[in-house]
């Protein structure tokens, strides 16, 4: 009886299967995979027609949240990964192979190996609810139903709360999700439900306990094998990807290296000059107003001349994306103009064949909200704009457009393979992919923005498209003639110095810096300094149009007042700096070399201009253009922070300005530095000759004026607790602690029994020396955000693609 129970209930289950393909209503979607919708059940059916064949899926984030906190955008890619379907038992199971491991050879014995030693992972499990033909039918709906993207996990990691989907208040989304011969693609309407905890959330939705996004998926075809990649070489400013190859003969290097590139070809390789089998060509958001549209439009076709100057004729080309597409298509390298409720970042990521580095899809990530900095900056450093006149925008919108264009360009660089060169500012703005501060000089005490940005594609940036891009004829050796093009930049003065030897915290190289101008930069903090001077004396009233408030006059003057802020992070790292290249041997690039000790002085000489009274004390004539905030207008994370209630408190200005200076100047990582160096070279500037030039120029100065004096309180106080922090910090030296210490002793003699602020001082020692297991970094107020690129995100980890 049981035995014929179960023959009927197989019999039925089966019957029901066999009739997915029959159902009424079906849309039928013909495409790389065939798949089919029943909107009754609100489900999508795939036929899978081959087992164990590779294919790429991605995911990726159609709509986003909107907050540049979060960080999820619209437009975000997710990851890529090489998947195949395999059959288990009544189940198909999505399987990612590891690629990260391989043995390239064409013994099966030798691959299963490399197989089996190292973990796959499988993405998902469908159960089987129809064989047709040899093809398999599979509910593909749980699997576009998940929180593929993470967005759940984004949202708790940046403590706004702990979210869920909300099956009943999700669905398919329809109007994207389409079918082509080689490429499919699905999109999702989910709506995440919690309890909102953090600020950015409740901002930017209507509900922040209900939060809608559209998560969109793809399947794709890989590339044929027609790919050749090409070699990573450390100097080439190219992106890689690696793997390790098991195969490799012992006396090899096990790890292999590759750029990553679009592909490109010429239609005749014999030629000199010659169209290319298929252009790279980018679409522009035709969401995006004018007049940002033609500047990005121009800005990413700069690339031409780069491709052309390896004999590629308009095989880089930008176009506006055709209103029915869908940017999130794999077919398109799309350059995308994303809303978000703050200022942020931009950047740019690729698709990536994992097997072999080749791009498939380039997409751009521009934050709609940058070019108003860059408005607001140069409203700041115009002498009176709107005296006359409210219309007298054009000036500030040349500068911003100018901006806006290179951005472009940058941001496409990276999704055509390419990572920062953060030394092209010192070698006359050769990259697009270094962080470009406005180059602005004063003439006849009127600023001029007329070279503010450069225009067009950089030398070195053609250095790095011939590395990765040239086509070479079966006659020619590639490594050879690859050596010969960096060779050659190497001797007409290009560097390149990318992401972490740029950075100022800790960092050395004394050439590579973020949003910095001059051959050094002592020189562009000379020049900075004296613009910033100049402006601030002029900034009046007639910075802002005719009835706003004060308080947007105050918000355009802070980027006036920390204009400063990035040529002193560069200059700083001139102090206990280094020169160095990413040098190979045999190789024309020198390794490594310390920074001339008179330089170092020279650069502390103008360093100290920042941690001075004369300097940071805001003029007093100006105090009187900053009221307390006016009603509507709060202060936001781009104001000025302060401690004296609703008035504006220049003390904490300075407080912070000079705080960014000494976090970078007294980094214990720099100061060990400068113990090394004058322990190899008796000249090298020492750490006792910097702590006595900085305390000879905040302790030991005095002014008659009070303003000043209680301004230089404010730079000294940051002073002792940098002295402080370099005394117990776990990453100092024992003899930096040792020199630390004997500075504070000295002081600690010097300021008991004297008048009431220096015992202040004297007590803060004395604590200091009495508990100093107690001992924090005092926080200064936050400075106001200035870099719209964030460390971590237009960064590209080569390791991660």
């Amino acid at each position: 009886m049981k035995f014929i129970l179960r023959i009927i209930i197989l019999f039925l289950f089966c019957n029901i299967q066999g009739q997915v393909l029959n159902k009424k209503g079906l849309k039928t979607y013909d495409g790389y995979f065939d798949f089919y919708y029943e909107e009754s059940s609100d489900k999508i059916y795939l036929k899978v027609k081959k087992l164990e064949e590779e294919f790429l899926y991605i995911n990726s984030l159609a709509s986003g949240v909107g907050s540049n906190d979060i960080g999820l955008d619209r437009g975000q890619l997710g990851g890529e990964r090489v998947v195949y379907f395999k059959k288990a038992g009544n189940k198909l199971l999505l399987v990612q192979p590891n690629l990260k491991f391989r043995a390239n050879t064409d013994n099966a014995l030798e691959k299963k190996s490399i197989e089996q030693a190292f973990a796959k992972s499988v993405l998902f499990g469908f159960k089987i609810v129809e064989k047709r033909d040899e093809n398999y039918i599979i509910d593909l709906t749980p699997f576009l139903m998940q929180d593929t993207h993470g967005v759940s996990e984004r949202l708790k990691s940046r403590r706004e709360g702990t979210y869920k989907i909300d099956a009943s208040k999700s669905a398919l989304a329809l109007e994207h999700t389409k079918a082509f011969p080689e490429n499919v693609e699905f999109e999702a309407m989910l709506t995440f439900k919690g309890q909102p905890t953090g600020r950015n959330i409740r901002s930017v939705t209507p509900t922040s306990s209900l939060v809608t996004v559209t998560q969109h998926h793809s399947f794709i075809e890989l590339p044929d094998n027609n790919y050749k990649p090409r070699v990573f070489d450390t100097r080439s400013g190219a992106i890689s990807m690696s793997y390790m190859d098991y195969a490799t003969p012992i006396q090899e290097d096990i790890r292999k290296r590759f750029v990553v590139r679009h592909r490109l070809e010429k239609k005749n390789p014999e030629a000199k000059v010659s169209e290319a089998v298929e252009p790279i060509t980018y679409y522009l958001d035709p969401g995006t107003p004018e007049p940002v549209r033609s500047a990005l439009l121009e800005g990413a076709s700069w690339w031409n001349q780069a491709y052309e100057a390896i004999g590629f004729k308009n095989a880089f080309q930008v176009e506006m994306l055709p209103s029915d597409a869908d940017p999130m298509d794999c077919r398109y390298n799309v350059i995308q103009w994303v809303h978000r409720s703050t200022r942020g970042w931009s950047y740019g990521g690729s698709v990536v064949d994992p097997r072999t580095g080749e791009i498939i899809k380039g997409h751009v990530s521009l934050g709609s909200l940058r070019i108003r900095q860059d408005f607001m900056i140069a409203q700041a450093l115009m002498n009176k704009p709107f005296a006359e006149s409210d219309n007298n925008y054009q000036p500030m919108l040349e500068m911003a457009l100018g901006r806006i264009r290179q951005l472009s360009a940058h941001e496409v660089g990276h999704t055509i393979g390419f990572t920062h060169n953060f030394a092209a500012s010192a070698n006359n703005r050769a990259s697009v992919m270094d962080y470009p501060h406005p180059q602005i000089s004063v003439t006849n005490g009127n600023i001029d923005f007329s070279d503010a940005y450069a225009v067009g594609i950089g030398d070195w940036d053609k250095v790095t498209v011939a590395y990765s891009y040239s086509e070479f004829n079966n006659s020619t050796n590639e490594k050879e003639a690859l050596n010969t093009i960096l060779k050659a930049a190497t001797f007409t003065g290009h560097r390149f110095i990318s992401d972490s030897d740029a950075r100022a915290a800790g960092g050395a190289h004394a050439t590579a810096h973020l949003w910095d101008n001059g051959k050094t930069a002592a020189e562009g903090l000379e020049d900075v300094l004296a613009l910033r001077k100049q402006a601030i004396g002029n900034f009046s009233k007639d910075n802002i149009k005719s009835y706003e408030p004060y308080s947007v006059l105050e918000d355009v003057f802070v980027p006036l007042y920390f204009y400063h802020r990035y040529q002193t992070e560069a200059a700083t790292k001139v102090i206990g700096g280094l020169d160095y290249n990413y040098a190979v041997k045999d190789g024309d690039e020198f390794t490594v070399k310390r920074i001339d000790a008179n330089e170092q002085r020279e650069t502390l000489n103008v360093l100290l201009e920042t941690l001075s009274a004369e300097t940071l004390a805001i003029p007093k004539d100006k105090l009187e253009l900053f009221p307390p905030r006016a009603f509507g207008y709060v202060r936001s994370r781009e104001s000025f922070k302060g401690k004296t209630g609703v008035s504006f408190d220049p003390f904490s200005a300075a407080n912070t300005a000079s705080d960014m200076t000494l976090k970078f100047l007294l980094n214990p990582k720099r100061a060990n530095r400068l113990v090394l160096q004058q322990s190899l070279d008796s000249k090298q500037l020492s750490l006792e000759e910097l702590l006595n030039s900085i305390i000879e120029n905040s302790f030991n100065k005095s002014y008659n004026d009070t303003y000043l004096g209680e301004t230089q309180h404010q730079i000294n106080s940051n002073v002792l607790k940098y002295l402080m922090n370099l005394a117990v910090n776990d990453q100092s030296y024992f003899q930096t602690k040792a020199i630390a210490n004997n500075q504070i002793s000295q002081l600690l003699r010097r300021f008991l029994n004297l008048k009431a602020t220096d015992v202040q001082y004297g007590i803060m020692i004395k604590e200091f020396y009495e508990h100093p297991e107690k001992f924090k970094l005092e926080v200064s107020p936050k400075i106001p955000d200035g870099s719209p690129i964030g460390s971590n995100i237009c960064n590209y980890n080569p390791e991660n693609k």
